[in-house]
């Protein structure tokens, strides 16, 4: 685990409440030189959380003219399960092009990333980052920092849900001792070949136990399962 994802996970585990979480939030944008990280949740039973270091006047003026309605960053995330980077989205239509014009305006950044996140009982979520790179610096930018990118939306969602109460975080079947010994590699940074390397073992069966362990915790994908096992004590970060 990098040192920046290390010291994320610290603070998330300090936080105790939801006003916690802003402060992290804000941390995380300065230790990536963003412009601006975004984390919005709806849970299951309808309750809303959102932490942002957006400008409180944009947020309320994105709120009163219903911009979500016409924003492709929210369109493309209800149908979407893999993270998007806002230049692959469709921004031809006026209001769309109008939007992101007057976004920019007010600070937002030129460039995007956003990472859907669906959890049980009908729970989604949004984590978004922004900057103001050019496209090339931006492409640069997302090569070295999306993996940490991906794992740091889900140690935000995770804690978030742990303290509203809408997950239940208790494990139904116990992790193997490979089953956690997958995870702790994976956590540590390795890549799937280095991992399976190390514990002398194929691709193929690093995979079915990575499964078999998301399948346990109930995790979205690798990441989440990773993030999950780390929440619940269940390896080392």
């Amino acid at each position: 685990m990098t040192h920046r994802m290390e010291d994320l996970w610290n603070r998330l585990q300090s936080s105790h409440t939801i006003d916690d979480v802003q402060s992290v939030v804000e941390h995380l944008r300065d230790a990536f030189d963003l412009t601006h990280v975004v984390y919005h949740v709806v849970g299951g039973s309808g309750r809303e959380y959102g932490a942002v270091t957006y400008d409180a006047d944009w947020v309320q003026h994105y709120k009163e003219e219903e911009y979500f309605r016409i924003d492709p960053v929210v369109g493309e995330a209800l149908r979407r399960f893999l993270p998007m980077d806002w230049k692959s989205l469709d921004w031809s239509g006026k209001p769309a092009r109008e939007l992101f014009h007057k976004a920019v305006d007010q600070g937002i950044g030129r460039q995007g990333l956003s990472v859907p996140i669906r959890g049980v009982g009908g729970q989604f979520a949004l984590f978004s980052v922004t900057g103001d790179d050019g496209d090339d610096g931006w492409q640069s930018f997302m090569r070295e920092s999306s993996g940490d990118l991906m794992l740091a939306s889900n140690y935000v969602h995770q804690r978030v849900t742990e303290i509203m109460n809408e997950e239940d975080t208790v494990i139904a079947a116990p992790l193997s001792p490979r089953e956690r010994d997958v995870l702790s590699l994976l956590a540590s940074g390795r890549s799937r070949a280095e991992a399976s390397d190390y514990l002398k073992i194929s691709e193929h069966t690093f995979r079915v136990y990575v499964d078999a362990a998301r399948h346990k915790l109930g995790a979205l994908n690798t990441t989440h399962a990773v993030a999950k096992a780390l929440a619940n004590g269940l390896i080392l970060p």
